[in-house]
């Protein structure tokens, strides 16, 4: 429960953590979620484990994770396990961004049509109605940042992968924006420690993320009263290959869970925009930081 605690995971990160069976830790998890505790979601050809969001048990979840001692020997242990399992992630992440950082554009066209996501993106953010500057979140080639920038919005973007920020900044010379900029970062520790901006976009990263919640958190942390956030990512489908070929960690996202995540971190969601393809269809789901 506690290492639930801190993100999803699944079956086989957990063995690789605790050091038991699989068959062992797979009884364990089913008679938590049987008591409600914990939230099982399959995915394509996974399923993670979350503790449980909702029902009579979500206070009582909480309360028995807070209460294990953080100084305890063995999740100590376990926590280290942890950190190896998400740098591990983070490697694979890194060696496939490094690989196709010139073609990130690309790869994504082989999704959905960007012209007509770009078009709905616009439409929910308007650029002449953004109070300040527009924070990208893994802004990968630039291309968020170059689209607001030519109608004179100021930009900055940042990601964790120095191919993918090499690219943006020729990009961005390219394209002569001197008012938008990328700089190395994290999404889930973001370089700011008051509400800066007047938009946050993140377009196609949330499925990359181990915990995408936190990165929706942390993102609200650092939007201004009255500012909006933006997030592109897919609908929930079965294309399970796009994990091995494309280092996916999420198979899309419901819109329900995406209004509880946003709802959760202090923000008023608007009605999502979907956009179908084949097979995959692109959603686009707005939130509003209230002024007071």
């Amino acid at each position: 429960m506690a290492l639930c605690a801190e993100g999803e995971l699944t079956v086989s990160e957990l063995v690789q953590i605790l050091g038991q069976s699989q068959p062992r830790v797979s009884r364990h998890l089913k008679l938590l979620c049987d008591a409600g505790l914990l939230d099982r979601l399959p995915e394509g050809g996974w399923v993670f484990y979350r503790l449980a969001e909702g029902g009579k048990a979500n206070g009582l979840v909480r309360q028995i994770a807070d209460m294990i001692p953080k100084a305890d020997p063995q999740l100590s242990r376990d926590r280290d396990g942890l950190i190896a399992v998400r740098a591990s992630r983070a490697s694979l992440a890194g060696e496939y961004f490094a690989a196709n950082a010139e073609r990130w554009d690309e790869i994504r066209s082989l999704h959905v049509d960007d012209a007509e996501v770009e078009k709905r993106l616009l439409a929910l953010l308007p650029p002449a109605k953004i109070a300040g500057e527009l924070l990208d979140i893994g802004t990968g080639t630039g291309r968020v940042l170059e689209l607001f920038g030519r109608h004179g919005v100021k930009g900055i973007g940042i990601d964790s992968s120095v191919d993918m920020l090499r690219v943006a900044r020729a990009n961005l010379a390219k394209a002569n924006l001197p008012n938008a900029y990328v700089r190395q970062g994290d999404m889930y520790r973001l370089p700011w420690d008051e509400p800066t901006f007047g938009a946050v976009v993140i377009h196609q990263v949330l499925h990359f993320a181990d915990d995408p919640a936190a990165v929706l958190a942390e993102a609200a942390r650092v939007l201004a009263p009255g500012g909006r956030i933006v997030v592109v990512d897919f609908a929930p489908h079965a294309q399970d290959e796009l994990r091995a070929r494309h280092a996916h960690r999420r198979l899309g996202f419901a819109d329900s869970e995406m209004r509880a995540w946003l709802s959760a971190a202090g923000l008023v969601p608007a009605e999502p925009v979907a956009l179908p393809g084949n097979p995959l269809t692109v959603c686009l789901w707005a939130a509003d930081r209230p002024l007071s």
